[in-house]
């Protein structure tokens, strides 16, 4: 091999590296129920006003996630009805059930998918990690530690 050729090899690795360095952590992949998944759709779609943002983090999520028959939904995986115990960042560690949002209370340990952790939880298995920005704005990583399936 020439002395060009190994030069330019050697960079190429360098630039590879560099660039993979940079990458930012890849999200979580997602499975989501079709029923889930199609009532979900429908929801966020019509959200408007001051809940606009909130139905556009759920649109991107579910954009993202693969999407199975609701029977094929794996055991561990997020899904709504399902009680989810997780842990943020920040230390914050509960347990709640993730419900439609007419059926939310934060009382009752039920918390709505339209809210930014109800939107992160949805789809994802236990012990994966999520990027996730709490209300005041800070950016927190949430991490599925349970999940007993009751929906």
């Amino acid at each position: 091999m020439s002395q060009i050729a190994e030069k330019s090899q050697i960079i190429q690795k360098s630039v590879v590296q560099k660039s993979s360095a940079r990458k930012p952590k890849a999200l979580p992949r997602l499975v989501i129920g079709s029923e889930d998944h199609a009532r979900l759709y429908a929801i966020a779609n019509a959200l408007g006003g001051p809940l606009a943002e909130l139905g556009e983090k759920l649109l991107s999520e579910l954009e993202r996630a693969r999407i199975v028959p609701q029977e094929k939904v794996p055991a561990k995986t997020v899904r709504m009805g399902s009680t989810v115990s997780f842990a943020t960042s920040d230390g914050f560690e509960r347990t709640y059930k993730l419900v439609y949002p007419e059926e939310a209370d934060v009382a009752q340990a039920r918390i709505s998918v339209l809210t930014p952790i109800g939107a992160a939880l949805i789809g994802l298995s236990e012990g994966q990690t999520i990027p996730w920005e709490a209300r005041d704005g800070r950016a927190l990583s949430l991490t599925v530690l349970n999940l007993a399936d009751e929906g």
